[in-house]
């Protein structure tokens, strides 16, 4: 007892009207907090989409390209030919596992690896930026304008 109400506790007619002062700051923290959620759910989906919409076009040039090689290779007793669809076999496979496989659930456990074992590999250079440095920079700015 005694926790502040998240967002989610509201009555729903509650939710459009001003929550009571000394919760105005935790609402507005947490409607932040969702709408910078949802971008980043809508940047991640462009992202799949993106890999899926490129796997389409690289997946018909691999195809043309493995038929000709191999071909080439055959016809010509060259089977130094089909080398180049080694590295393009990455490429394809790399691109279907970004789309459709388990790329992003993979690369999501590393992070989180990162964020528990390897914190000082985060740092900032300079440390965190704060309100002091900020209004350095902008006194130093509006003065280089101010100077031309």
């Amino acid at each position: 007892m005694g926790s502040t109400p998240t967002f989610w506790q509201y009555p729903v007619q509650t939710i459009f009207e001003p929550p009571p002062n000394h919760l105005a700051q935790v609402y507005m923290l947490e409607r932040q907090l969702i709408m910078q959620n949802e971008m980043r759910e809508r940047q991640m989906a462009m992202q799949i989409a993106w890999s899926r919409e490129f796997l389409k076009y690289f997946g018909t040039f691999f195809g043309i390209t493995a038929v000709s090689l191999t071909a080439g290779a055959i016809k010509g007793k060259k089977p130094v030919l089909i080398f180049p669809m080694v590295p393009l076999g990455f490429v394809l496979a790399y691109q279907y596992d970004m789309g459709y496989g388990t790329l992003i659930h993979r690369m999501k456990g590393e992070a989180e690896n990162i964020l528990e074992t390897e914190k000082s590999k985060l740092q900032l250079p300079k440390g965190m930026i704060t309100f002091e440095s900020l209004e350095k920079a902008r006194r130093e700015q509006s003065k280089f304008f101010i100077d031309k």
